[in-house]
């Protein structure tokens, strides 16, 4: 709705809600409870309100300007990568542990920052030995009737590409 205040940026616990969402593994969810709003308008304040400030916040900081993330995100990835050999070296598991989860939360970063990672929903379609009989029986019963047989092979394919019409 146009015009509607947003409920987080008038919160008296704004300030609050604002580091809980800038943590990387933020809940929506969680956060909306603890401070009684809306999943969807902490969603709404994150999206349209925290980050545009902070970009704003972060381009007027001079000692920021001239930071190569990507370069930086290098160097972090570079510095855990050798902190897991070593931990790897002194077989002291738990560090091993602490450092491979480092490791590869800066490498994934890093992949995201280089375009290298496809985050788009990925989906396996599994069409069964079944499925495909019985397509074959529907077609076979319909060979006397070709424009039938078309029509039904048409919304199956649909169907089948995520086009279903009804």
């Amino acid at each position: 709705m146009a015009g509607r205040a947003c409920n987080v940026c008038s919160h008296p616990d704004r300030a609050e809600i604002d580091r809980a969402l800038s943590h990387p593994n933020r809940v929506f969810a969680r956060i909306a409870e603890k401070y009684g709003v809306s999943d969807d308008s902490v969603r709404a304040h994150h999206k349209n309100h925290l980050l545009p400030e902070m970009r704003e916040k972060l381009a007027l900081d001079l000692n920021l300007k001239e930071v190569d993330v990507l370069e930086e995100m290098r160097g972090l990835f570079q510095k855990m990568k050798a902190r897991l050999e070593w931990a790897d070296d002194t077989d002291n598991w738990q560090a091993i542990r602490a450092f491979h989860s480092e490791a590869r939360q800066d490498l994934e970063l890093l992949a995201k920052l280089l375009g290298e990672l496809d985050e788009r929903p990925q989906f396996n379609l599994h069409i069964s030995p079944e499925w495909l009989e019985l397509r074959a029986v529907i077609l076979g019963a319909l060979e006397p009737h070709p424009d039938a047989a078309r029509a039904v092979l048409g919304a199956i394919e649909g169907v089948s590409n995520g086009n279903a019409s009804g």
